[in-house]
């Protein structure tokens, strides 16, 4: 079994964005703050340019560390700890605790729409050999369907291409999205945090709440030493 860490920032961690405007020593410092409650070497974490694309790429300690046009990472790589930025979007983080590989994704509407957490859950099993029945699935803070609501025309587009109970008038649910299209390749062992970003309260960053706004993020990464009681959660 292997070791897994994972941790969802708040904005009490402060913003880990370097393209919203905030000053880059700033950010810096919250990254390094961060990398310490994780125990990781801040240089060596691997984050996007995320783009509500569905591009995800398999990463490994030769990979660069901002890997560019891409809304999810994979390794198998241990302490090579990989970051998901959001303010709204779902962070989805994925581990198979047997095999040792890890993810985590952005999961906006559009990436939604384009299946990255299925593609994601298919790379993990068909490239790295891991059993939809030993993967985990943890989708962090995000917009819930209270508040996201959304036109006319994306309502059609769920409806076609998802089904109908995804959709309350013109609110729609990503979750069960993302939910769906996990199940359809097997795996069952899904979590989702039920704190909304936008009416919530807690600390975290909301685009629809404030277009001004940071980003928090979904970490995750592989440890060296194994575990017989293997996934250690923050």
């Amino acid at each position: 079994m292997n070791q897994i860490k994972y941790y969802f920032t708040t904005s009490n961690d402060g913003n880990l964005a370097y393209h919203v405007g905030d000053i880059k020593e700033n950010v810096d410092k919250n990254r390094e703050a961060v990398a310490l409650i994780m125990e990781y070497k801040n240089e060596d974490l691997v984050y996007m340019n995320q783009v509500h694309g569905n591009n995800v790429q398999i990463v490994d300690k030769n990979s660069p560390k901002l890997i560019e046009n891409c809304d999810g990472l994979i390794t198998k790589e241990k302490e090579l700890p990989l970051m998901v930025m959001v303010a709204d979007c779902i962070p989805i983080l994925f581990f198979d605790e047997i095999q040792g590989v890890i993810a985590a994704v952005h999961a906006g509407r559009n990436s939604t729409f384009l299946k990255i957490a299925q593609i994601t859950a298919n790379k993990m099993i068909n490239e790295l050999g891991c059993n939809a029945n030993n993967i985990k699935v943890i989708m962090g803070p995000s917009i819930h369907t209270c508040c996201y609501e959304v036109s006319d025309e994306l309502v059609n587009i769920v409806k076609t291409s998802f089904g109908e109970k995804f959709c309350k008038g013109n609110n729609i649910d990503l979750h069960g999205i993302n939910v769906k299209l996990l199940e359809e390749v097997g795996i069952r062992h899904i979590r989702i945090s039920e704190i909304c970003t936008k009416c919530s309260n807690e600390p975290f960053y909301s685009f629809r709440k404030n277009p001004q706004t940071g980003r928090f993020a979904g970490i995750i990464k592989l440890s060296i030493e194994p575990l017989a009681n293997s996934t250690i959660i923050n």
